[in-house]
């Protein structure tokens, strides 16, 4: 391994860098709280070859906000859930954003005439 391929890992949000320890650590949490929201399905830590979970920072966030929903008192199947359904509209509003930016880099007087109209639509009418 290169040093130039150690840096591409480290860089990668999916690369699972960390340890049960080390993540439960970072997150200030216990290794218990990341067992839970594994066995919940939050997330899905890879596996060392002897076994051990590792943690990338991409699923590290995600238990962060499982953890800040808990702390605030939501029960953690119910956080994990609710961290679901987050991820999953932030995905929809991504996917949406593109689908308009190829829609308007397609046919930019209609994507854009049908974006005033929608405006001017959502706007109530005042007395004339």
């Amino acid at each position: 391994m290169t040093a130039d391929d150690l840096y591409g890992r480290l860089d990668d949000d999916d690369y699972p860098a960390y340890t049960m320890g080390r993540a439960a650590e970072l997150l200030g949490t216990t290794q218990g709280f990341l067992r839970a929201i594994g066995e919940a399905r939050l997330i899905t830590p890879l596996r060392s070859p002897g076994g051990h979970r590792r943690f990338s920072r991409y699923q590290l966030r995600i238990a962060a906000r499982a953890r800040e929903l808990v702390d605030q008192g939501t029960p953690i199947e119910a956080a994990c859930r609710i961290v679901i359904l987050e991820d999953q509209l932030e995905e929809a509003r991504r996917i949406n954003a593109e689908y308009r930016r190829a829609a308007e880099a397609a046919d930019p007087p209609v994507a854009a005439s049908r974006r005033d109209a929608s405006a001017t639509a959502s706007v109530p009418q005042t007395a004339r």
